[in-house]
């Protein structure tokens, strides 16, 4: 009882120092349009874990850069509504994007809801625009058919690395590309997320993103790109995902770039469709009106996180205000 009432103290401060943390606005002092390409390479399943084993090619790429392992996925924490978050800076509550969803129909710029890829199609007539995926319900259900998205698909995260890597180094030279690799969810369904397994399957991941950081040094790119790397959700012990317990919600958000403060945490107010308006702010494009994602603090130097534009999405606000104590609460158990 006693331990219950500490950490539900703890939670109190957590939420009252952490709204604080990225209330104020945003003040550009060099980051707003400082980037020439953005690469948002997502490992599906693999949550917060890449903190819990070795992983040189990760630890390489972000030794300057900024961490955060304990960011927010969304309150349903399937890939639908996280890849969608991610790409589109709002909530299931508001795009619909669930897993049946993404494999059923595709999508135009004229949803209510579009990608990064259809804001950046207009603002940047001729950007450079691509997307390679193991799942492809990503290029088939959540980036638009209509905004000139060099698209790649194939069941094979080596696969998927290979093709990068040509693309790269056949001269392309994307303003946004977007990655996702999925054997890790496939070890994380098949064995947990404390298994041999699944952290052997990181270590495959983390060899496959050192591959595409290489390629993008190769080419003369990583001076004037910001890297990401993110996850869509976690898996629980026994393995699976789409519940609410703190395993399967914490994600990993690592950014590299010149602006970027090293050693930056970001707030505490993370969440991964965050990705979406940090994407955008570092080309250059002022974050839409049809986002609840925000730039946080403690990431670009000198600029203050805002807070979020909860009243946009009052049914994400609740349930996210609802839920999430109740998250915290399952990582007293492990779960």
């Amino acid at each position: 009882m006693k331990k219950l009432s500490s950490v539900l103290l703890a939670l109190v401060l957590v939420f009252a120092f952490g709204f604080a943390a990225f209330a104020g606005s945003a003040a550009d002092e060099g980051s707003f349009g400082a980037y020439e390409h953005v690469f948002i390479l997502g490992v599906d399943g693999a949550g917060r874990f890449f903190k819990d084993i070795d992983t040189p090619n990760f630890d390489r790429m972000f030794e300057n850069g900024a961490v955060k392992y304990d960011a927010r996925a969304e309150v349903k924490t399937d890939s639908g509504p996280n890849w969608g978050a991610i790409l589109t800076g709002a909530s299931i509550f508001k795009t619909g994007l669930q897993n049946g969803v993404t494999g059923e129909a595709e999508r135009t710029s004229e949803t209510d809801f579009p990608t990064v890829f259809t804001y950046l199609r207009k603002a940047h007539p001729d950007a450079v625009l691509a997307s390679f995926v193991h799942w492809n319900n990503i290029n088939n259900g959540i980036i638009e058919t209509d905004v000139d998205v060099y698209k790649f698909d194939v069941g094979s995260d080596d696969g998927v690395t290979d093709a990068i890597c040509e693309y790269l180094d056949s001269g392309n030279a994307p303003e946004l590309m977007f990655v996702q690799l999925d054997d890790v969810d496939g070890a994380g369904h098949g064995y947990g997320s404390k298994s041999d397994e699944y952290f052997e399957a990181i270590k495959v991941a983390d060899a496959q993103l050192g591959r595409i950081y290489d390629s993008i040094v190769a080419n003369g790119l990583l001076d004037t790109s910001l890297i990401i790397v993110t996850a869509d959700h976690g898996h629980t012990l026994t393995g699976g995902h789409g519940g609410i317990t703190l395993r399967e919600s914490q994600v990993m958000i690592a950014i590299a770039g010149k602006t970027v403060v090293a050693g930056g945490k970001l707030d505490a107010g993370t969440r991964n469709r965050d990705i979406a308006d940090i994407a955008l702010y570092a080309l250059g494009v002022e974050t839409p009106d049809t986002m609840t994602a925000r730039v946080p603090s403690n990431l670009f130097a000198g600029v203050n996180g805002e807070s979020r534009p909860g009243a946009k999405d009052l049914a994400d606000a609740l349930i996210s205000a609802f839920v999430w104590p109740l998250t915290l609460i399952t990582g007293i158990f492990g779960a």
